[in-house]
Order: C-alpha cells, then structure tokens, then sequence
C-alpha cells in the first residue's frame, strides 16, 4: 500500500507521540484503581506490551525509510516541540518497552502489596514516559524535562518502602542527580544565550562559530559533566554503588538496564552531533575517563561480597565500554559502542533479575555465605552461568562481540593502550564474574559457627514467573552472540547515520506538516 506524502508525516506524528502517550495513559488508569493491585500489575502488562509494539513500528519505519521526524501541533523546527527518531534513538525505545514489559512480568510476584499500595505501577509507567521522552526529543530543554519527570519517578521508585538503606541511597542518589540537573541547566541557559536556539538540529548547524572555542569548550565541559554523573562515569560514580543494591530486584533491574543509558545516550548524541571533534577536544578526554571507569570499576567489583554491589560496580565499569567508541570517534568504534550498549540493557537487566533470584534462595545478600545453589537449583545456575560469560564477552555469546570490535578500533585508531585496557578489562570482569560463581553456585554451603546447616535451599521454590523472564533474556543474549550478523548491521548503520549530522539537520529542519 502506498501513502501520499501527506499521509505519511501525520501517521508517523502519531507514531512518535505515542511512546510517551501510552506509558502516561496506563499510568493514569492504575490510579483509578489505587486499591485493585492485580488490576495495576494487569494494566502494566498491557501497557508495556503496547509500548513495545509501537516501538518495534517505529522502529521497522526508522530502518526501512530512514530518520523520522514530528513537529508537535505542527509547528516546524526550530520553534515548536521536536520529535525525532533515528536508529540509535529507535533503537532504544523498543528496548525501553521490552524492559519495562519484563520488569512488569516479574513485579507480579517480587512487588508486595505496600509497595503497590503506594503507588509502584503509575511510577514505573512515569519512568517509561520519561525515558522514552528522553531518547526522543530533538530539543534540549525538553531533554532536560523528560530527565527531571524520569528522575522524579527513580527518586520515588528507590525509596519505595522506606527502609533505612533505601533512604539513605535515595538521599545519595537525588543529591547527586540535583547536582547533575544544575550543571545540565545552566549550560542549557548560557547555550541559549550563545546560540539563541535549543533545537538540536539547530544547535549543530549554527554553534559552529557563533562562539569563541574556549566558551564552546567550557560550555562542552559542563554537558560532559552533567550527563557524566548520570551516566555514572569516573570519578562521577560513587553513588551507584551505594544506590542501586537498594531497591528490588525489578526496580534495580531497570535502574541498571535503562537509567545509566539516558545518560550514555545523552553523550553519544550530544558530542557526535553538537561538540564534535572538530570543534572542542573533549573526545581526549571522554576517552580517557571512559578507560579509567573501565578499570576502577571492575577493581571495585572484585572484592565486594555483597551481590549487588558486585554487579552495581560491574555496571560502572562497563559505562567504559560503551564510552570507549565515542572517545575513539570512528565508525567502528562508536559501531561497537552501540553494539555493547544492546548488549549491555539487556545483561544488566537480567543480572540484577537474578540477583533476586540468588538472594531469594541463599536468603542472604552476602556471597561469602551462600554456596551449593548450583546442586539445588541447576536451572538458575546453568542460566547464570551462561550470563556471566556474556557479561564477560566470552564468545560467541553478545558481550564479546561489541567489545571485538571496540578494540579493532583502537588498533586502528592507534589508541594501544586503549585497547589494552579494554582487553584487561575483560579479563577481570571474568574473574568478578567466576568468583561469583564459584562462592555462590560452586563451593559448599557453609556451616553456621555452631555448625548447623542452615535449612535446604532445595525447598525455597523459585517461581516461573522469576526464571521465566531471565530464562528470556539469557536466550536473547545467546541469539545476538551466536547470530550477530543482524545486530552487527544494524549498529554499523547507526553509527554511520551519527557521523552524517548533516543528514540528522536536513531531516528536522526540511520536515513540514
């Protein structure tokens, strides 16, 4: 079927409004039934199942036909409400929507009924919103709004249950976030009196020479700063660590699949597209800080004995990975940048899924006192066992090839040391990783100092609706590992449509309804 040429804009405006309707809509109806918990979970199911069909749409759109653009009430750019979607930002919002889908499938049996009752399923949709809000928009300001309505949801999400270790990562985490949230407004506010203009688009065709380099650098420094904190890059991270072990699981896994990335993303678009190389030196440094977060983060892995800091500072750590290609700024680097970060949403979602399931079985946090799961439960340890050589890019499983082709690029690129890094990297998240397996799943379960055994784990059950989601996400790892080709593609693709800005321009700024 073929459409006109006006048809076309009106459908796709319809399309890229709705990742940020549907999310607001669902959120609006688990209100009307405050008191009804199964009527929450059963909404969240469908909303997300919905979110993650319009994603996949527009998605198909982005990749057959190219970038896609809509201008709210039809006002044409640079003046009214952009939305843009090209493959990097399709890509994530239908990873978005698979996510949330997920976390709502387990938030069926892991969320009780306080949590519910205080408002669990209109926040989680707010967070989708804000996310989705965040990949979509071609504007700057509105990024800095979709971020405040996205922080807003975290702060409360994380703090959902008001025990004391939450509260004190809440205090951390919204602390850390105003921070970030200044620096992000006042280089908005001193851009705008540069420039005069907020438009992404825009923004790149006329801040080249509107301002003397040193101001174009600093104003550089300040972005960098305040999406570094989000995207909890070194020396910026310390309060991930403390903040994400706190929630449950299913908040957690969002947190670590989707939240980190807002702030990646933010990066990758701003320093391909505003400040690029040719204009302010900062990719030297995002390249240096990405492999400094690289190595303090898996060190500050290793000899954590609480799981989830372990896997929190993993997290960190591989916020350098995906980094490492922007700092390198070359087709394949930022090729492999966009491939890990795939890769990466989807492992760190499903490792902070099991991390519940681990703690749910051990009944313990710490992993020195765990042990003997893998006699007990063999489904969740051959599961984990397979996540954790994703997690460490062991071949041919989705981990490695991102990173393959982040250190051909810095052979290329002449970065040895980078790619050094990067290899040593992957070694040591192996070893975090196998000593996690080997005190967890492998070793004896230990005795008590009195040397009782604690009671059989064999006998804590492990719902489906638990193992059904990570099962999910391991074989989707598995998949992207052992055929990439697609995944190869489609992030090669992405990252040559990044580097033409040219194409990014015309398409925001020739688009009228």
């Amino acid at each position: 079927m073929e459409w006109s040429h006006a048809r076309k804009p009106q459908v796709m405006n319809q399309l890229l409004v709705l990742p940020i309707v549907v999310p607001l809509f669902s959120a609006v109806i688990s209100l009307f039934f405050w008191r009804r918990p199964a009527v929450q979970k059963a909404v969240g199911l469908v909303g997300s199942a919905v979110l993650t069909v319009i994603a996949l749409l527009i998605f198909s759109t982005v990749r057959e036909e190219g970038i896609q653009v809509s201008q709210i009430g039809g006002w044409p750019a640079p003046f009214g409400i952009t939305l843009v979607a090209d493959l990097l930002s399709a890509t994530l919002v239908l990873m978005t929507g698979v996510v949330v889908l997920i976390t709502f499938f387990v938030s069926i049996s892991e969320i009780g009924l306080r949590r519910m009752a205080f408002g669990y399923c209109p926040l989680m949709h707010i967070l989708a919103m804000g996310i989705c809000g965040a990949f979509l928009t071609g504007d700057i300001f509105n990024l800095y709004v979709w971020f405040e309505v996205m922080l807003i949801a975290s702060f409360v999400l994380l703090g959902l249950g008001g025990t004391r270790p939450q509260l004190e990562a809440t205090f951390k985490y919204v602390t850390l976030n105003l921070i970030s949230s200044a620096f992000f407004l006042g280089g908005i506010g001193v851009l705008y009196g540069v420039v005069g203009t907020l438009n992404m688009a825009d923004l790149a065709q006329n801040i080249r020479g509107a301002s003397p380099p040193a101001l174009t650098l600093t104003l550089s420094t300040l972005f960098l700063i305040a999406f570094g904190i989000k995207a909890a890059i070194f020396p910026l991270f310390f309060w991930l660590p403390d903040s994400y072990p706190a929630p449950p699981p299913p908040v957690a896994a969002v947190f670590a699949g989707l939240l980190t990335k807002v702030g990646v993303y933010s990066l990758l678009r701003f320093f391909t597209l505003i400040f690029t190389p040719e204009h302010v030196p900062s990719h030297r440094l995002i390249l240096l800080l990405s492999g400094l977060t690289l190595l303090v983060g898996i060190l500050g892995a290793i000899p954590q004995q609480n799981l989830r800091k372990n896997f929190s500072f993993t997290l960190v750590s591989h916020i350098g990975f995906l980094l490492a290609g922007l700092g390198l700024f070359s087709p394949l680097g930022l090729a492999g940048s966009i491939f890990y970060l795939m890769h990466d949403i989807i492992a760190k979602t499903c490792l902070f899924l099991s991390s519940g399931i681990i703690e749910r079985i051990s009944s313990h946090t710490d992993i020195s006192r765990m042990g003997g799961i893998y006699r007990s439960h063999p489904k969740t340890a051959l599961l984990f066992f397979l996540l954790a050589l994703s997690v460490s890019g062991i071949p041919p499983l989705s981990g490695f090839w991102g990173k393959l082709m982040l250190i051909q690029a810095g052979f290329n690129q002449k970065e040895y040391a980078m790619a050094v890094v990067l290899l040593v990297a992957g070694l040591l998240t192996l070893y975090a990783m196998m000593k996690v397996w080997a005190e967890a799943f492998w070793k004896d379960r230990p005795q008590h100092a009195a040397g009782a055994i604690e009671a059989p784990m064999s006998a804590v059950p492990v719902p489906r609706v638990l193992l059904a989601p990570v099962a999910v996400l391991v074989g989707i790892s598995l998949f992207m590992g052992i055929w990439p080709e697609p995944f190869h593609g489609l992030a090669n693709d992405a990252a040559r449509q990044m580097f033409d800005a040219e194409a990014y321009i015309r398409a925001v700024l020739e688009v009228r309804i």
